[in-house]
């Protein structure tokens, strides 16, 4: 898949791949760094691997530290019908060390722009951890449903039509 670069301060290259053209090196990464931020970080022991990574595009964007590649960026998207009637946003994430540098709102218009490319429509839907719900909402998003707990930890629907 096509790759591009983001003009920021922190120069990432996106890949945008289905599960089964990822490489054993990049899935190894992938499942690293979801398991260091929601796992780990977030104190939530929780089955990463729920099954649903077949049916999603991988976003990934990596950078170059002096240490190699680093998977600073990351985000499930699926199509209409694979989780919700929606296209749909999962495990969006920042490494830890990109955290800050606005790679997290560089992600989400990455990931928007891939949803509106692939011609999914126009709605998407995100479960969003509460505390993140006004970093959603820039981008258009609103709340859909009331509180809810997933892994002991609040969440709440929103939606982008």
């Amino acid at each position: 898949m096509p790759t591009k670069s983001s003009p920021s301060e922190l120069t990432v290259t996106w890949q945008f791949s289905p599960f089964d053209e990822l490489t054993a090196g990049e899935l190894y990464a992938v499942m690293q760094v979801r398991q260091r931020v929601f796992v780990v970080e977030q104190q939530c022991p929780y089955l990463d691997a729920d099954g649903s990574d077949h049916m999603a595009l991988h976003l990934l964007g990596w950078r170059n530290t002096p240490d190699g590649l680093l998977l600073s960026a990351y985000a499930r998207l699926f199509p209409p019908g694979a989780k919700y009637t929606e296209a749909s946003i999962g495990r969006v994430l920042t490494h830890p060390a990109a955290r800050g540098s606005g790679l997290g709102k560089a992600l989400m218009v990455e990931a928007l722009e891939r949803i509106a490319e692939a011609e999914w429509g126009t709605a998407v839907r995100v479960a969003a951890q509460m505390y993140l719900e006004g970093f959603y909402e820039e981008f258009g998003f609103r709340r859909v449903s009331e509180p809810y707990t997933e892994d002991d930890i609040w969440h709440v629907d929103m939606l982008r039509d």
